[in-house]
């Protein structure tokens, strides 16, 4: 899916019943391609689907445990709130606001 962008750097991506619990979606926003994730409690998060791990790769496939996903790939842990990496290892996600307003969620790319 590819929403578009408005006036205010937000976009609309979906009703939040479309997301699945614990399951990573994935949507293009301008250039950047974003994994969104809804957590046990109900809570959204938004990162950019690229691992900072040197190796890279995406995180829309990572296993969503409270608000950490953990990449089976590189067994990194990071923090859907602030992004980081947990030790021992090191690096951050970019992460992004997100809301939800009328069963709408919006992601907010500034």
């Amino acid at each position: 899916m590819t929403p578009q962008l408005n006036a205010v750097s937000s976009v609309v991506l979906d009703t939040l019943d479309r997301f699945p619990s614990r399951i990573g979606r994935v949507f293009i926003v301008g250039d950047t391609e974003i994994a969104v994730f809804r957590t046990s409690d109900d809570e959204i998060y938004a990162v950019e689907n690229l691992n900072p791990h040197p190796k890279g790769g995406p995180l829309a496939e990572a296993i969503v445990s409270e608000h950490y996903i953990y990449d089976p790939l590189y067994d990194w842990k990071i923090d859907l709130k602030s992004g980081l990496v947990q030790k021992p290892d090191s690096g951050q996600v970019r992460t992004f606001r997100v809301e939800i307003a009328d069963n709408q969620v919006i992601l907010f790319t500034k």
